[in-house]
């Protein structure tokens, strides 16, 4: 588990940066739906991992910047308390969810955080692209930069 939350560290700063340069350099409505995207995805994921019913939480919202900082700090926080609490759990332990289809799966606490973590590193990537795309710097985003 310490990998897995060194991750989240990582998610939540890699978010944090993404969304001080999204509101310094004026970002187009590509960028922030896809940035709000995966806030909302980690919250559904977060709320299957505690055994509640996610289906209310829009996937693809339409949000703004505010809604996306507010997101991005609720989701740290929620996380920060997951992770203290589960502590005493097993990583590995098996969660059933239904997915936005309504489809039932099962998969392991520890295989849903690193989708999590990823998930929100590969929209990351589309957003830098598309911050290239309209002649903005990427953020460097990278784990190792992190790291140091």
């Amino acid at each position: 588990m310490k990998t897995i939350r060194n991750m989240f560290n990582h998610l939540d700063w890699a978010n944090r940066n993404m969304l001080e340069t999204l509101q310094s350099e004026g970002a187009g409505e590509r960028q922030v739906r896809l940035f709000a995207h995966l806030l909302h995805a980690e919250r559904v994921w977060l709320m299957r991992l505690q055994g509640e019913d996610s289906s209310g939480i829009a996937i693809w919202p339409d949000a703004d910047l505010a809604h996306c900082a507010e997101m991005a700090e609720r989701n740290k926080k929620d996380f920060e308390v997951f992770f203290a609490a589960a502590a005493e759990e097993d990583p590995d332990r098996i969660v059933t969810y239904a997915n936005s289809s309504g489809r039932v799966f099962t998969s392991s606490a520890r295989d849903i955080l690193t989708h999590v973590a990823l998930h929100g590193q590969y929209h990351r990537g589309q957003i830098n692209l598309l911050l290239r795309r309209d002649g903005l710097e990427p953020i460097n985003i990278d784990y190792i930069t992190f790291a140091r």
